[in-house]
């Protein structure tokens, strides 16, 4: 039971840095690699909608904005890995 809830946080991540590289582009996707994507959209839009009412982007420079959302998330995952 263990390895099959390490290997979906792994999945989970992945998915995450998938989610992340694609979003800009998600119109132009072939109709296969749209449906992994929803699928991962449909998991993480719920948690980013929640954490950007509490997270705010960090300033990192002259009009440049970090979204610390998927960074938080990333590092909730990672945390999930060690403690289990």
């Amino acid at each position: 039971m263990k390895s099959l809830i390490l290997i979906f946080i792994n999945i989970l991540i992945v998915g995450l840095f998938l989610y992340s590289k694609l979003l800009p582009h998600k119109d132009k996707l072939n109709p296969r690699y749209k449906k992994i994507f929803d699928f991962f959209y449909g998991i993480f839009s719920p948690f980013f909608n929640f954490l950007k009412n509490i997270l705010k982007p960090l300033q990192v420079g002259l009009g440049l904005y970090v979204d610390l959302t998927q960074i938080l998330l990333l590092i909730i995952f990672l945390m999930f890995l060690n403690f289990l």
